[in-house]
């Protein structure tokens, strides 16, 4: 394991460098997570993507290290971090995907936040913390609906549309729908919400 994680920090050129985070990614090990989430700053999008999806198979055990390794500095790799937690899905990053959304000056990355907001897997929390979770993410993306980015309200669309499989917030969702179908000034939103309400 320490010669794949090695042949990572000696890479010379970009392929090098997807090699051997292939290479290390193939074992499927935990003790691999930390250099994985490291070569998020590596700027090497390639290498980047492979990391995530090895880091998304390994799943709920990425998350703290996921959460602790979040790169304050660096947005490209903040960016890879969210959508790993987003893809993962485990509702311990409900924190930070929320205030990823609401604060990240980097519209992809609150785009991937907001996203992932909806769809996270409440069922893994008790009923009375999934009712709380459901209903912060709730709020944080119909806020958003409101961003003077129509990226972000798009973006916004898409996670409330997941969200919507949950019962519980069902009509709130609706309402917002049928609101920004009249109101919002871009042809794209309201067309994310149309493809929203017909599915």
């Amino acid at each position: 394991m320490d010669e794949l994680i090695q042949a990572i920090t000696v890479a010379d050129t970009p392929s090098q460098m997807v090699t051997a985070v292939k290479n290390l990614a193939a074992t499927k090990d935990p003790s691999a997570i930390p250099t994985l989430i490291a070569v998020f700053g590596y700027n090497n999008p390639e290498a980047a993507i492979v990391a995530a999806a090895a880091l998304t198979q390994l799943g709920e055990i990425a998350v703290p290290q996921l959460l602790d390794q979040i790169d304050d500095y660096n947005y490209g790799a903040r960016a890879y971090s969210i959508r790993t937690l987003a893809a993962i899905a485990d509702p311990r990053a409900l924190d930070i995907l929320i205030s990823t959304t609401l604060t990240d000056f980097a519209p992809s990355v609150r785009r991937a936040a907001a996203k992932g907001l909806g769809n996270l897997n409440w069922q893994k929390l008790d009923i009375s913390a999934s009712q709380i979770a459901i209903n912060r993410a709730l709020e944080t993306l119909l806020f958003i609906c409101e961003d003077t980015d129509w990226s972000i309200r798009y973006a916004a669309i898409v996670g409330l549309q997941a969200l919507a499989k949950v019962a519980l917030v069902q009509s709130p969702i609706l309402a917002k729908f049928q609101l920004m179908l009249t109101n919002d000034p871009e042809k794209a939103v309201r067309a994310r919400v149309q493809l929203a309400c017909s599915q």
